[in-house]
């Protein structure tokens, strides 16, 4: 049996500073710098503050890293960095670290997709045997892909305009809840009715795995207007039906592409069928339970990695490097940060542009 990578990975393409230690599929060591904080007073992630953050703080999240693993670089096989697609300063922050880290050490260096990260988190986290359906769901990425390895994607549909991150997020300013959006309105959303708003299912109507949810923010805004406009403003439980009810439309859009999807990906015949969720968004547990549901009617494993491993972090980073490093890829120092990186390079460019940077 080959012996277990040891990789240190960085992760810095939108708002957390993160870097991490993985072994095999062991997390030896997980550290986070969010930058919820410096934010706060503009309503998102200001990318110059993000990536001036991202410089300040890089070397001790790796100090840190390597500090909670008890190791030191020279206990390392490899560096991997998330090399895009992302806000560019902030990329570039993180590819520059790792450059210095490889040239200072001689160790390989891997330019990592932060796509390919949360899709191959499933192999980390339960060892997924490929291919596998993977929707990745987030505040800048919507998604579905045949995952067939560690640089093999086929993305069979994705969002058109913005991510349901992103719309999460909006919905939480419209309704004056707090940030981040998606944690918000969902809890506003217990005890809601999700049937009091009659909102919109964007594209249920047209053929494909296609999304958008654009149209279902602009509904929203109408529909809180109307009931300020009845009511002189907004109770505590005109809040929970708003979001109950906008968390209702994202799930039924969701669920009914997740089944087109699935169809698509079980008429491939896969040995072990599976489909896993990754992503801010699929901390959602509405959400998570309907998806769960559908799978289960399909005979299908659902897989949701742990929330540390959803969001934003360094040791999906760490483990697709380690793929990709046994997998036969090597970068050197001409490695660049990339705002825009499809991990199927077959598939038409999706439209439009997230929170978190342009779609893949």
């Amino acid at each position: 049996m080959a012996r277990a990578l040891t990789v240190l990975g960085i992760e810095s393409s939108c708002d957390d500073t993160a870097s991490a230690v993985v072994r095999g599929h062991d997390v030896l060591a997980s550290v986070v710098y969010g930058q919820t904080a410096l934010h706060a007073d503009f309503g998102g992630v200001v990318p110059e503050v993000a990536a001036r953050a991202h410089a300040e703080k890089l070397d001790h999240c790796v100090e840190d890293a390597l500090s909670a693993a008890g190791l030191h670089l020279a206990d390392l096989d490899a560096i991997a960095v998330t090399a895009g697609p992302g806000l560019i300063g902030g990329v570039l922050s993180g590819v520059m670290c790792a450059k210095g880290l490889a040239a200072a050490t001689g160790l390989p260096l891997i330019g990592v997709n932060h796509l390919a990260g949360h899709a191959l988190t499933p192999r980390l986290t339960d060892q997924v045997a490929y291919p596998y359906l993977m929707l990745l769901v987030s505040g800048g990425h919507c998604q579905f892909l045949i995952v067939a390895g560690p640089d093999k994607y086929r993305r069979l549909g994705g969002t058109i305009d913005d991510a349901p991150g992103e719309a999460f997020d909006k919905t939480a300013r419209i309704l004056g809840l707090s940030q981040p959006g998606g944690p918000a309105v969902e809890t506003s959303g217990i005890g809601g009715d999700p049937r009091a708003f009659d909102l919109p299912r964007p594209l249920l109507n047209q053929p494909g795995c296609d999304m958008s949810f654009s149209g279902l923010k602009t509904a929203m805004l109408r529909a809180r207007d109307a009931v300020v406009a009845a009511k002189g403003g907004l109770t505590r439980l005109d809040q929970a039906d708003l979001s109950a009810s906008f968390q209702a439309a994202i799930a039924d859009v969701l669920v009914e592409k997740t089944r087109r999807a699935l169809a698509i990906y079980l008429a491939i015949k896969p040995v072990t069928p599976c489909f896993a969720i990754a992503g801010g968004v699929a901390a959602n547990q509405v959400i998570r339970g309907r998806l769960m549901q559908l799978c289960a009617s399909l005979d299908t494993d659902f897989v949701a990695p742990p929330l540390a491993l959803c969001t934003d972090n360094a040791a999906m980073i760490a483990y697709a490097g380690a793929e990709l490093l046994a997998f036969g890829q090597r970068d050197d120092l001409t490695l660049s940060a990339r705002p825009r990186w499809p991990l199927d390079k077959t598939a038409a460019p999706m439209l439009g542009s997230g929170k978190k940077g342009a779609k893949a």
